[in-house]
């Protein structure tokens, strides 16, 4: 294929773009961001096929607590039930095809606002009004599909395919890595939804970065961190992660005196984990926030966004008081995030752009073009 054929070709150009060593690499070809048919792409191969995330466990404690999301198209809920058990299911009416829930809530049933079909918190149906004339009709037969879903160190992960592999076993790495974090005791304090213009692949990106931690966070928490104690090792086959080293003024980042899992550096250490496709964590000895993102459309992003603190400072007096602040630095750092992410993808749009190469510090985006390339084209089998 001539480099004429390629700039045509979203796939091939990223193809070609993730073929560099990490040496020479570039940025990801611009159509890759502004492609209706690379996000077409990106739908089939990737939000179809892999886990997401659709928030916290402990945020749907109680029967009858539920989220809704959009997943590759697919209106989905995950409630949990009177057994204990989170469940996916398609968010769908199986009568005239309404959507059923809306946002997040609780309920003792779900109600179609259409015609009023019942279902119960399996998705199995309860009632159907006015349906005794019809011959065919028969409730048993009904029952809203089911999507595979699993409690995963804290995090409600769905897949679409029913073939997945469990979630444990496909981010086995991040498990043995960051064990003694204990994240599955974390619990959350806050979660909003919004929606950026952007594209979702450059709010990732800028997640895995640090580099533009001391000029877009200036005025935040730029000063915190130094580029030169940031380390940004290699990624995984299902994520990839840096390091950093927070100063020990910031008293929430570090390890809680009565935290006796983690020793050395390990105490005031923050790792940014991505993992692919589009769960974005911050995970701090202290407390943690995160973003899952999901495309709505090649321009607009729908962001997952929330957070909450370790078990240690769930259980200190002064922690609520403490994370409302943080809670207040994180959405002045969501700003300044917002503000560049989309400056960047007015940039993309410029028939004068071009990508250049990266820094040693953009490790973890080289390692994402590898991931979106061998999605995209099929060649991880």
């Amino acid at each position: 294929m001539t480099a004429a054929s390629q700039s045509d070709d979203p796939i091939a150009a990223l193809a070609a773009c993730a073929a560099q060593p990490f040496a020479q690499a570039r940025a990801m070809p611009k159509s890759v961001y502004t492609s209706p048919g690379f996000l077409q792409a990106e739908l089939d191969s990737i939000f179809s096929t892999e886990w997401f995330c659709a928030g916290r466990a402990d945020a749907m404690p109680n029967p009858g607590d539920y989220t809704t999301l959009d997943l590759a198209g697919r209106p989905i809920v995950v409630i949990r039930g009177r057994d204990g058990r989170l469940r996916a299911m398609s968010n769908v009416c199986l009568h005239r095809m309404s959507t059923l829930l809306d946002g997040a809530g609780t309920t003792s049933r779900i109600v179609c606002p259409y015609h009023a079909w019942t279902y119960g918190l399996d998705g199995r149906l309860r009632g159907a009004p006015a349906m005794t004339r019809n011959a065919g009709f028969d409730a048993a037969g009904y029952r809203l599909p089911q999507v595979r879903c699993e409690e995963w160190l804290g995090w409600v992960m769905v897949s679409l395919d029913p073939g997945a592999e469990p979630v444990a076993e496909h981010y086995a790495q991040v498990g043995d890595m960051i064990g003694d974090f204990a994240m599955d005791g974390y619990r959350q304090l806050f979660q909003e939804t919004h929606v950026w213009d952007t594209n979702w692949k450059v709010l990732a990106e800028n997640f895995m970065e640090s580099y533009h931690l001391p000029v877009c966070h200036a005025a935040t928490v730029g000063g915190l961190s130094r580029l030169e104690d940031m380390d940004c090792p290699p990624g995984r086959p299902t994520f990839n992660y840096h390091y950093i080293l927070k100063d020990e003024s910031f008293k929430l980042a570090l390890a809680h005196p009565s935290n006796t899992r983690l020793k050395g550096d390990w105490r005031r250490t923050t790792i940014l984990l991505a993992l692919y496709p589009s769960l974005l964590i911050t995970l701090t000895p202290g407390y943690f926030w995160y973003l899952s993102l999901h495309p709505q459309g090649v321009g607009q992003v729908r962001i997952l966004y929330g957070g909450g603190l370790s078990p240690e400072f769930m259980d200190d007096p002064e922690a609520r008081g403490l994370f409302g602040q943080i809670k207040e630095l994180l959405d002045r750092v969501q700003d300044e995030d917002k503000g560049c992410t989309e400056k960047v993808y007015r940039g993309l749009c410029s028939a004068l752009a071009a990508p250049g190469h990266l820094s040693h510090l953009e490790r973890p985006n080289y390692d994402f073009a590898r991931y979106l390339a061998s999605r995209v084209t099929g060649a991880d089998g």
